[in-house]
């Protein structure tokens, strides 16, 4: 003979136990029972599904607010900056040369802290080895006095944010000097 299949929840049949032997009230108590518990987990997984919505409604929210305002510190740093500007435009052409270098000075200082705040950071690679990542090379410049491939000048500096490269630093590279009657377009 062979035996039922019992699941994990299920309660193990013996002889006496079986559902036509059953009194009628026992099983309409354990359906009224179950309909009880079915609807318990109905309930449990509407409100499941709905924190769920209201977890995901209130990401997006966050997001479009982040990348809305993300720039807002960074523009608030700017607000002097831009003060400075108007001041020394307003006073340009009455002020002596001096005043105006010093107004330049502290706009540029102003400038150099927000950019600080902001995690963006300046590369002015001069005496460094030529890096592509970080470089472009805008001419090669025959010396002696560096070694071949090092950055000679810069011609314009270069800016990274947080280690991702906003603008390279457009630079002149050393390399090897001419040969005295060689082919200048050998190299």
């Amino acid at each position: 003979m062979q035996m039922p299949m019992t699941t994990q929840h299920d309660p193990p049949l013996d002889a006496t136990d079986d559902a036509a032997g059953a009194a009628p009230e026992s099983l309409e108590q354990a359906l009224a029972e179950a309909q009880v518990r079915a609807e318990e987990h109905w309930n449990n997984y509407l409100r499941a599904v709905a924190e769920t919505e209201n977890v995901r409604k209130r990401a997006q929210r966050d997001i479009e607010s982040a990348s809305r305002y993300a720039v807002e510190r960074f523009a608030s740093d700017l607000l002097e900056v831009r003060d400075s500007l108007e001041l020394g435009l307003q006073s340009g052409a009455s002020a002596d040369p001096a005043r105006l270098v010093e107004g330049i000075e502290a706009t540029l200082r102003l400038v150099t802290r927000a950019f600080e705040k902001s995690g963006v950071s300046v590369l002015d690679p001069v005496g460094e080895t030529f890096n592509p990542e970080f470089h472009e090379a805008m001419a090669t410049q025959p010396t002696a006095e560096q070694k071949p491939g090092t950055v000679m000048a810069v011609v314009q500096k270069g800016y990274v944010l947080n280690g991702r490269l906003l603008r390279p630093a457009r630079v002149l590279v050393a390399r090897e000097p001419d040969v005295p009657g060689a082919d200048p377009g050998a190299n």
